[in-house]
């Protein structure tokens, strides 16, 4: 009898560990060169959804469709992945600094939050040091969080499809990457 509940708790083990969610893969993202945090609260839905007043881009220098290498490393498998250009957007680009709403650690230099994911902003874009409240749901516990602007930057973001060079799901939808962090295949 013992034999043969290890063996159902084994094969539940097994049934168990190959059950995760796809939408959040195990992976990090990079808040810069020498910091790292935990991602697996990322929220990779395959949503296309946009914030409200979202401009498309109108002459932006990847077009939708289109295929570019992508040179940033928010997360692991992204710098040197090729990305399918799914979105344009003219906007400007924040590195904000939260602590999450459910607690924990502070995340510093969070890449990227856009003007039209901050509550209440108004149409001129925040200097760094302002504090805002984020309407950006990229991470758990990022909607509605207080932030302080670290960086802005005027530029067109991209919304991208890319299969991370670690391997892993595809990823649908990703949002953002800036002009700069990518370049022609």
């Amino acid at each position: 009898m013992k034999k043969q509940w290890a063996l159902l708790a084994g094969t539940i083990m097994i049934i168990l560990s190959g059950c995760r969610n796809s939408n959040t893969p195990d992976q990090e993202h990079t808040t810069n060169s020498s910091q790292q945090h935990d991602t697996s609260d990322m929220n990779h839905s395959t949503s296309n959804e946009l914030p409200a007043g979202l401009k498309e881009a109108e002459h932006p220098a990847f077009k939708i469709g289109s295929q570019a290498t992508m040179q940033a490393d928010h997360m692991a498998g992204m710098k040197g992945a090729t990305a399918t250009i799914v979105g344009a957007y003219t906007t400007t680009a924040y590195t904000v600094s939260y602590t999450p709403t459910t607690g924990g650690e502070k995340v510093t230099n969070h890449k990227w939050v856009i003007h039209e994911e901050i509550k209440d902003a108004g149409s001129e874009p925040y200097e760094p040091g302002a504090e805002v409240i984020l309407a950006a749901d990229h991470m758990k516990g990022m909607d509605g969080a207080k932030a302080t602007i670290d960086s802005a930057e005027p530029t067109t973001v991209y919304m991208v499809d890319y299969t991370p060079t670690t391997g892993g799901e595809p990823v649908k939808n990703h949002k953002w990457v800036t002009e700069s962090e990518l370049s022609a295949n």
